[in-house]
C-alpha cells in the first residue's frame, strides 16, 4: 500500500517544535566533550534512559535511523548472516538500504496475517538455520512498536523473545514510538525493555525535541555501538544542549501528553468515518490512516486544494491512501475545525 504523509496545520505547528521551557532547559545544559564521554548532561540523559528501560547501558544518537543501523551493526559480526523483520519496518523500508549498506545482511522481511503485527509462528516458519552454506543464517530479529501506529501486544512480545534467546539469536526493537505504547496500554518500559537485548527510542516528533535518538543495551553492546557510531560520522563534541532538551522533552512529555493525542486521534478517525471516509488501520495511538476513494474527494491532492482554500494546508498526492498524525501540540478545536471543513468539502 503506497501511503503518504499529511500533516496538519490549520493555524497551529505542522511539526512538534521547542517550547521555551524546553531552550530555557538548553542554556543550562553543559558543555562537555561526548567523544570522550565527558559531557554531564548527556550523560545524565543516558543514564536515566538506560535505569528507565532497564538496561545497563545508553548511547545518544542523532537520529532513530543511525540508532537503529548501529544497533543493527552491533549485533553482527561478519556475514553471511539475515535479518528478520516486518515488510513495513522502519529499517527495512525507510532507511535508504541501511541494512544492506552498513550491515552488508540480508533482509527476510514478512507480511503479517493478521496485517497488525508479526506472529512468532510466521518467525519460526521464516527462520534460516545455519546448516546449508546456500543461505545467509538468522541472526537477528527486529521488531517495531509502534508500527503505523499499531501497538505490538506484550503477550506476542514474550513469545518471540523466549524464542530468540532460546536459539540464541538477538532481538532488537525499533522503539521510535515505544513512548506511545507505553502510555497507552500503561506498562512501563522496563517490562518492555527485558524483552529485548537492543532498543532505539526517538525523542523527536512525538516528544517534540529538535533532535535525537538513543540505544539502549548492556555495556560490551553500548561500548561497540559507541565505537561504531565514531566510525558512522557521528561523534559529536558538545550534545549536551540537544541531551538536555531530549530528556526535558521525556519528563514533560511522555506518558499524560501523548495519551491525550491518542483520544485526539480517535475523536479524529471517528468524525472522518460519520462523513464516509474510510479509516484503514485501527487507531491505536495518535496515527489516522485514511482512504479517500469511498468518496467524492478523490485523490489527497484534491482534498488538500480544497483545504487549502479554507486556510488548513496538507501535503497531498494522486494516491488517496495518507496517514495523519496528532502530535501534542495540536489542540482539540483544530481537529473539530479540520472535521468541520471535511464536511462541506464531502
Amino acid at each position: 500500500m503506497n501511503l503518504i504523509y499529511i500533516i496538519i496545520i490549520v493555524e497551529y505547528k505542522k511539526v512538534t517544535t521547542p517550547t521555551q521551557q524546553m531552550f530555557e532547559a538548553m542554556v543550562k545544559a553543559s558543555k562537555g566533550d561526548d567523544v570522550y564521554s565527558e559531557d554531564e548532561s548527556t550523560n545524565d540523559l543516558e543514564s536515566y534512559v538506560a535505569k528507565l528501560t532497564g538496561h545497563e547501558a545508553a548511547l545518544f544518537t542523532v537520529s532513530g535511523t543511525m540508532a537503529n543501523q548501529l544497533a543493527l551493526l552491533s549485533h553482527l559480526s561478519y556475514p553471511p548472516y539475515s535479518i528478520i523483520c516486518d515488510h513495513r519496518s522502519h529499517v527495512y523500508a525507510y532507511e535508504a538500504g541501511g541494512i544492506s549498506f552498513h550491515s552488508r545482511a540480508s533482509v527476510t522481511p514478512l507480511i503479517p496475517i493478521n496485517k497488525i503485527h508479526i506472529t512468532l509462528s510466521e518467525i519460526q516458519s521464516s527462520i534460516i538455520p545455519d546448516t546449508n552454506i546456500h543461505y545467509a543464517p538468522t541472526r537477528v530479529i527486529s521488531l517495531e512498536n509502534t508500527l503505523s501506529g499499531l501497538i505490538f501486544p506484550i503477550e506476542e512480545i514474550y513469545r518471540i523473545s523466549e524464542f530468540a534467546r532460546n536459539r540464541g539469536l538477538r532481538i532488537h526493537l525499533d522503539g521510535a514510538r515505544l513512548w506511545n505504547a507505553s502510555a497507552e496500554t500503561g506498562i512501563e518500559m522496563k517490562q518492555y525493555g527485558k524483552l529485548f537485548d537492543s532498543m532505539s527510542l526517538c525523542f523527536s516528533k512525538g516528544l517534540g525535541a529538535p533532535i535525537g535518538s538513543i540505544i539502549v543495551g548492556n555495556m560490551d553492546f553500548v561500548k561497540r555501538a559507541r565505537h561504531l557510531r565514531k566510525l558512522f560520522g557521528g561523534g559529536w563534541r558538545q550534545p549536551g544542549p540537544l541531551a538536555a532538551a531530549a530528556k526535558f522533552a521525556l519528563e514533560t512529555n511522555y506518558p499524560n501528553k501523548l495519551k491525550e493525542t491518542h483520544i485526539l486521534a480517535r475523536e479524529l478517525a471517528s468524525g472522518l468515518s460519520k462523513l464516509g471516509i474510510r479509516i484503514v488501520n485501527p487507531v491505536h495511538t495518535n496515527m489516522v490512516f485514511i482512504d479517500t476513494s469511498t468518496t467524492k474527494i478523490g485523490s489527497t491532492d484534491a482534498l488538500a486544494e480544497k483545504l487549502e482554500e479554507h486556510g488548513i494546508k496538507i501535503f497531498g498526492n494522486a494516491s488517496t491512501m495518507a496517514r495523519l498524525v496528532v502530535h501534542y501540540q495540536i489542540e482539540k478545536k483544530a481537529i473539530e475545525r479540520l472535521i468541520n471543513v471535511v464536511g462541506e468539502i464531502c
